[in-house]
């Protein structure tokens, strides 16, 4: 690397850990600052931080690769993540969940369905769940940056004692790069995580702009042209994928065959099926929700919530279509004359384009906007996890009657334990992948159901909860163990066949064996307390199956008008979706130099914000302020009925 770069990474190190630690000491009030900043922050400083948290490296990588290979086309394999999540967040959820007024998403759940043993089982095992998650996460990101960052420094940092290797180079890197964002993040909390994500998020966007700018100086419309195929740039839904890679290029079909993705129709229409029920069943109890919580108002949650849609996708896709530019013009060829090609080939594409084809300057900029994307969202889970262990297991179970300063100590050994929890399953993971087949399968497998559920039916109870998510971790375990284990299996048996079917279609089962769980928790137990529920139902509003509710509270005169947005909400889903589709679309079209397509997707862009405008804007400005907050849990069940 040349001096040049070295510097501008040092120096956003150095930045980063002083402007985490200047802000550090807003957060000593209590929990309530250290989590969730004091509910003090503005919107837009928590979209871009919200944003700024999504952009990871490994996403990013993964995100290059499937654009490399498959074209346009490759947008709607992020449906199965699913990225409209932020959507429905942003049509209606982060107004239902903002309005509890609660710290976590675990106690949120007391609030749906009471503080006996029901709701406890409940709320116990989504701060469970939470804190599993992040462990998990850290545990991805530790094996993630250590390997991006010996594939582009040059230094091995491998720790030997007595000829036995202690430290690998990637674990040193990955221990360095952790000890230096845990030391912000443990001490202050939200503050801090905020104020450096929006700093980190700001080099993230420079380092996109920089890069896509040296395209446009670095070739020809001519060049460009050549080294993309016409097809590459088509947007279609067709039922099978068809190689379009011809001449020398031409290996890269058989990639295309090999990936699971050759029935696109079928596959498609899963991550439809999946994407809306995982997107309806809200925001996993991470980082996103503690954002949405964080936020001063209703109105706030919902515009911080449509803020982070806009500035994530369009700066992270100029990036990503930048390097994958620059890897089709040089990195592209190499690979097709070295024959064989695999999967993983497409993950080192992101590092060799960095090595080799990016400019002084610009180089170390972009490492330092990559490092930024691994340092926020790593930040933002440290912060996210330990608030479920002090506030919803520690607080709530062991020492209820703490002083603030007690609890702000709590939290960062907390934090501490999670990380160094998170670090050692790093050291024993066989790779990136396994982990990652892990948190999206066996764990966000199980989450959807329940939280479906949830929001919709009255008669919902906590049981019901806790035996659907319950049942569709155990599914979502199995199915994960099975595929890493495919290769012990005899051929042509039952089990061979099942352990060779791509997680994405086995979603319909785990979905079927939560939902039989949570229909079998709730009929065989009894109803949640009929005065939870009306205090739920008029602080939350949602829409769904609550008749019942609202004739119990009209007989005791209480009157609440019911929710008839269902119609709205879906709507404004449908185009949100295109919109979010266009903000995709067009930085990929820009830098391939299809101006036709760019005019298009902005064009598309423009028509939908403006819709969106009178659809959803105007209608969050009229969105009144509930008069009384729930503040804490006693609070709510005071407000319940002092029943």
């Amino acid at each position: 690397m040349h001096i040049i770069d070295v510097l501008i990474i040092f120096l956003y190190i150095v930045v980063t850990l002083g402007v985490g630690i200047w802000v550090s000491k807003k957060a000593s009030k209590g929990l309530d600052s250290y989590f969730l900043g004091g509910k003090s922050i503005k919107w837009y400083y928590l979209g871009l931080s919200n944003g700024s948290g999504m952009f990871d490296v490994s996403g990013t990588a993964w995100m290059v690769g499937i654009l490399f290979l498959y074209g346009v086309n490759s947008f709607m394999f992020m449906w199965m993540w699913p990225i409209w999540n932020q959507i429905f967040v942003m049509m209606f959820l982060a107004v239902w969940i903002r309005r509890s007024g609660v710290m976590t998403g675990s106690e949120w759940i007391l609030t749906r369905f009471g503080d006996n043993r029901a709701g406890r089982a409940s709320h116990l095992i989504v701060a469970i769940f939470a804190v599993v998650a992040s462990i998990g996460f850290i545990a991805y990101f530790f094996e993630g940056v250590g390997k991006f960052m010996t594939v582009i420094l040059p230094w091995d940092l491998g720790l030997e004692l007595f000829d036995f290797n202690i430290l690998t180079s990637e674990q040193t890197y990955a221990l360095l790069i952790i000890f230096f964002t845990t030391i912000y993040t443990i001490k202050g909390g939200m503050f801090s995580v905020v104020s450096t994500e929006v700093l980190q998020y700001a080099i993230m966007v420079l380092a996109g702009v920089l890069v896509a700018g040296y395209t446009f100086i670095a070739f020809t419309d001519t060049e460009v042209s050549a080294a993309i195929p016409e097809k590459w740039k088509l947007l279609s839904f067709e039922s099978q994928l068809s190689g379009f890679w011809e001449g020398k290029k031409e290996p890269f079909n058989d990639l295309i065959n090999s990936q699971g993705y050759k029935m696109f129709g079928a596959f498609i229409g899963m991550t439809l099926f999946k994407g809306f029920f995982a997107s309806i069943a809200g925001p996993t109890p991470s980082y996103d929700m503690q954002r949405i919580l964080s936020t001063r108002t209703i109105k706030d949650a919902a515009y911080m919530s449509g803020f982070t849609n806009l500035v994530l996708f369009i700066p992270r896709y100029l990036l990503i279509a930048a390097i994958v530019l620059i890897g089709l013009v040089f990195i592209a060829p190499q690979m097709a004359a070295e024959g064989s090609i695999n999967g993983n080939d497409l993950e080192v594409i992101l590092p060799k384009v960095i090595n080799t084809h990016v400019p002084v300057g610009i180089k170390g900029l972009l490492l330092a906007g990559l490092l930024a994307a691994f340092m926020s969202t790593f930040s933002a889970f440290v912060n996210a996890g330990p608030a479920y262990i002090v506030n919803d297991i520690y607080k709530k179970y062991f020492k209820p009657k703490g002083t603030d300063r007690h609890y702000i100590k709590a939290s960062h050994l907390a934090s501490l334990i999670v990380v160094i929890l998170g670090v050692v399953m790093g050291f024993f993971a066989d790779s990136i992948n396994s982990i990652t087949l892990w948190i999206t399968s066996a764990l966000y497998g199980g989450y959807v159901a329940s939280n479906f559920l949830k929001w919709i039916w009255w008669r919902f109870n906590g049981w019901g909860y806790f035996w659907g998510m319950l049942a569709g971790l155990i599914i979502a375990s199995l199915q994960f163990l099975l595929d890493q284990n495919k290769g012990n299996f005899l051929p042509d048996s039952l089990l061979y066949e099942f352990a060779h079917i791509p997680a994405i279609y086995l979603f319909p089962i785990i979905f079927l064996f939560s939902l039989l769980g949570s229909f079998l928790g709730t009929f065989l137990t009894p109803p949640t307390n009929i005065k939870t529920l009306q205090s739920f139902y008029q602080n939350v509003r949602p829409w769904g199956w609550w008749k019942p509710v609202r004739e119990n509270m009209k007989a005791e005169g209480i009157m609440i008008k019911k929710n008839t947005n269902f119609g709205r909400d879906m709507l404004n889903c449908f185009i949100g979706i295109i919109w979010q589709s266009s903000m995709i679309l067009l930085p990929i079209y820009l830098v391939v130099r299809d101006y036709e397509k760019t005019a298009l997707s902005f064009l598309i862009f423009g028509i939908t914000t403006i819709i969106l405008k009178f659809t959803w804007l105007d209608k969050m400005k009229k969105i009144e302020e509930p008069k009384k907050v729930i503040k804490n849990e006693k609070q709510a069940y005071s407000m319940a009925g002092e029943a």
